[in-house]
């Protein structure tokens, strides 16, 4: 039985990279994934999904606007599509992750979906939220924090290295953003004093 996944993690844990690794493992078989990304990766208009590794793949782009179970339906009139790959899944709109449900359950295509669990003030994404609510198979990717603890928030940045407590949910730039552990994420952000008989608890 086909599956709707959602492989979750902080920032630089290499979900890109795992994606790329899966897909290729596809096409290795003789099969064919299919692979989106968002469209605010476009570059120049194309889908691109890319690892820190050095290793990238084309892609299909999708926007809020896109019918995802039609858009794969459409693929499969050109030939097979044995699996689909959705980076930057939190991205997704809810009615978006139920269309990638119905094309596991109905078109019987496994979908493995891969993106951020919570933004850089500790909330969910509303695409992760209903992965999170519905996904069959649940898996944390995991990365660690500058203390060697797991790593299960992110910190957005300023140029000048002040952390944001506020503003839009949705900013593309990777280099403003920092992976932290729950408890250095508190501190970061404000909401613990770095200071005091509790700090090293």
């Amino acid at each position: 039985m086909a599956k709707l996944y959602f492989s979750y993690a902080a920032m630089n844990a290499g979900k890109s990279t795992l994606l790329l690794q899966a897909a290729y493992n596809y096409r290795e078989r003789g099969m064919r994934p299919l692979l989106y990304t968002s469209a605010l990766y476009a570059q120049d208009g194309v889908g691109l999904i890319s690892s820190r590794i050095g290793i990238a793949e084309p892609a299909e782009l999708y926007s809020s606007e896109d019918d995802l179970y039609q858009a794969v339906r459409d693929h499969m009139d050109e030939a097979k599509v044995d699996c689909v790959f959705v980076d930057e899944a939190q991205f997704l709109t809810p009615d978006q992750v139920w269309q990638l449900a119905r094309v596991a359950d109905r078109l019987k295509i496994p979908v493995m979906c891969f993106g951020l669990r919570t933004d850089f003030r500790g909330k969910l994404f509303p695409g992760s939220s209903q992965l999170l609510a519905i996904a069959d198979v649940l898996r944390e990717i995991r990365t660690i924090c500058e203390c060697g603890a797991k790593a299960t928030m992110v910190v957005r940045q300023d140029t000048s290295g002040r952390v944001l407590t506020d503003g839009e949910q949705v900013s593309i730039e990777k280099s403003v953003y920092i992976s932290l552990c729950r408890k250095h994420w508190e501190e970061a952000v404000g909401r613990w004093p770095v200071k005091g008989p509790e700090h090293d608890r």
